[in-house]
């Protein structure tokens, strides 16, 4: 175990003693010890564990601004089954506030075709509140996470399924790569504009509902050109777009290729694509800065690669092609938010808590539609 983990393990134990035995700093978080915020922003760094974040500052010399957030903790990502969760399942904890079994997609254990009831996602809660709500990702747009958070289906792989449920929503926005099924046509007899450039979504007038379809290559390789946006342009341009709703908004951005980079055991091109998704966060970390009603709250659905520090050579690296049952980080942008440093918490603990932050009513979530 590297000196990171090491410490970072010390200090979870010694706050879980204190816990227990002064009452110091507990996990939970009701409706009447929480702080009620305009605007939420969600990023899921998929993939993304503790040590890609120890390498990409100590390895490749990356300022990542997750150290500025005063509350730093961890999420524990097992599925419903206690075994490592993939990103469906994950996404679905993070959305919903249930845990799930691997593939489902906003789908519960006890109705997994969702014949009588679905649970209902974080974006359909700000929605029901009168709250704007968007959907970002560098992965498809029918991806695991992002569909977690806009669709239902039994699994991740039924892309006309989470496309109909997207193009049905009253989501705002939902921009990612383009998907293949999901054409202008359709986008636009569901009420939505479709976007596929960096010029269509800064010509987007308030109001405007839009579905963004960009270049798959230009995101994996960083190398967006003037039309494709990079995270960073679409989470500005995001926040400018739900920022107009005065009752505030909600938004999902996913930093997708940090994983698949770490299933090829590619650690230079994770570690590059998780300083893009920190430009992302620097970006919302000013925004809330400025407003004074924003959350941010960063976290990863799993890891990915087993990332492990090799004392030999002193340098890290990936040491698996597949996910790992780690805890993830998970950082909160004010401690007022009900969340607690030091401490590993559930991953479905963080969508309840994001729900009452929203605003939502006492014991409507997690809830069902």
């Amino acid at each position: 175990m590297d000196i990171f983990s090491t410490i970072t393990s010390i200090l979870l134990a010694l706050s879980t003693l204190l816990s227990s035995l002064f009452g110091i700093g507990g996990g939970s978080q009701s409706p009447e010890n929480k702080k009620v915020y305009d605007n939420v922003i969600l990023f899921i760094g998929d993939g993304m564990g503790l040590n890609h974040i120890e390498a990409a500052q100590t390895q490749y010399g990356i300022d990542v601004c997750l150290d500025e957030f005063p509350v730093r903790g961890q999420s524990k990502t097992d599925n419903y089954w206690g075994t490592t969760t993939d990103s469906a399942a994950g996404g679905t904890a993070l959305a919903t506030g249930i845990r799930t079994t691997n593939g489902y997609i906003g789908r519960s254990i006890d109705d997994p075709a969702g014949a009588f009831s679905e649970p209902m996602n974080l974006t359909e809660l700000a929605i029901s509140i009168g709250k704007a709500a968007g959907v970002v990702t560098t992965d498809a747009t029918t991806g695991a996470t992002p569909g977690a958070f806009s669709a239902h289906a039994l699994d991740r792989s039924y892309n006309k399924e989470i496309s109909k449920d997207q193009l049905s929503s009253e989501l705002t926005l939902i921009w990612g790569a383009k998907e293949g099924y999901v054409t202008e046509k359709m986008v636009t007899d569901n009420g939505f504009k479709y976007v596929d450039s960096v010029a269509d979504i800064e010509s987007l007038k308030e109001g405007e509902r839009s579905f963004g379809q960009f270049n798959w290559d230009d995101f994996a390789n960083v190398t967006n050109p003037e039309t494709t946006p990079t995270i960073a342009k679409m989470t500005e341009e995001a926040i400018d777009i739900l920022d107009d709703d005065e009752d505030g908004f909600f938004l999902m951005v996913e930093g997708a290729h940090i994983d698949k980079y770490s299933h090829s055991k590619d650690l230079d091109n994770a570690v590059k694509q998780l300083d893009e998704f920190n430009k992302a966060i620097e970006y919302a970390l000013d925004y809330a800065a400025k407003d004074g009603s924003t959350l941010i709250v960063v976290t990863a659905d799993h890891e990915t690669g087993k990332v492990t520090y090799d004392e030999t050579t002193g340098t890290y690296r990936c040491t698996s092609g597949s996910h790992s049952d780690t805890n993830v980080g998970l950082f909160v942008s004010d401690r007022h938010a009900g969340f607690s440093s030091g401490l590993a918490i559930e991953n479905r603990q963080v969508a309840i808590k994001i729900a009452y932050c929203l605003g939502a009513p006492e014991g409507s979530f997690p809830g069902k539609i």
